[in-house]
C-alpha cells in the first residue's frame, strides 16, 4: 500500500457523490474473481437495434405501423426496417460485441469503461482509501491502489474477488465500521 495519494486533477468538481463526499471507484475487471461479473448479473448492453443494410433504427415488428402490417416484405420476424422494407431476427439487428455492462443491484451501481477492461464503481454499501485515478478518471480512485492517505472511494466487498477477500481495507459507508472477510470475521470470534 502505497501513502502517496496523487493529484485530483478534477479539483473535486467530478467522479465523487456530491451527497457523502465519496469518489467514484475504478477496478480493473481483471482484478475481480471472474465468476462475479460473468455469472449473468450484469446487464449486457449490444446497443440499438439497427438495420445492417442501411444503418437506420430497426424497430421491433411487434410495433410496426398498421399500414406495414400486410407488406409482402412483412415476413414476421423480430424486427423491421421501414427504409428497406425488410424484416430481420434480432441476431442481425444488435452488434455482435458488447458495447458496455452494468450492474444495479445490492446498493451498488456499476458500470465497464475503458473498452469493458474496468468497471466505474458510482455507488455502493462500501468504501475504501485509495490512490486518485487521475487524469484517466478526474476524481475517481483507483481501487486497484489502496492508499491510507487518500481519498474516501467508493468499492466492491470482499465477495467480488478470489477467495472472497478484497487487497484492501473494506468499510461500510452506513456506520464506517471495517468489514472484514468472512475466514477472518471466523477467527476472531474463535
Amino acid at each position: 500500500m502505497t501513502n502517496y495519494a496523487g493529484i485530483d486533477y478534477s479539483l473535486g468538481q467530478s467522479n465523487v457523490d456530491k451527497a457523502n463526499g465519496i469518489h467514484y471507484g475504478v477496478v480493473s475487471i481483471n482484478s475481480l474473481n471472474l465468476d462475479c461479473v460473468y455469472d449473468g448479473s450484469f446487464d449486457e448492453d449490444y446497443g440499438e437495434a439497427t438495420c445492417r443494410e442501411c444503418g437506420n433504427k430497426a424497430i421491433k415488428s411487434s410495433d410496426m405501423p398498421a399500414e406495414f402490417e400486410d407488406a409482402d416484405w412483412n415476413e414476421g420476424k423480430d424486427y423491421a426496417c421501414l427504409e428497406c422494407e425488410r424484416t430481420f431476427w434480432s441476431d442481425e439487428a444488435f452488434s455482435e460485441e458488447m458495447l458496455g455492462m452494468s450492474y444495479d443491484k445490492d446498493g451498488y451501481k456499476l458500470e465497464s469503461a475503458f473498452d469493458n477492461t474496468e468497471l466505474f464503481i458510482t455507488a455502493s454499501p462500501y468504501y475504501t482509501f485509495a490512490q486518485f485515478c487521475s487524469p484517466c478518471a478526474p476524481g475517481a480512485g483507483n481501487i486497484d491502489n489502496p492508499c491510507a492517505d487518500g481519498p474516501k472511494t467508493y468499492c466492491l466487498d470482499h465477495d467480488w474477488f478470489e477467495d472472497s477477500k478484497a487487497p484492501y481495507k473494506v468499510y461500510r459507508v452506513a456506520d464506517d465500521t471495517e468489514v472484514l472477510p468472512d475466514s477472518e470475521d471466523t477467527a476472531s470470534q474463535a
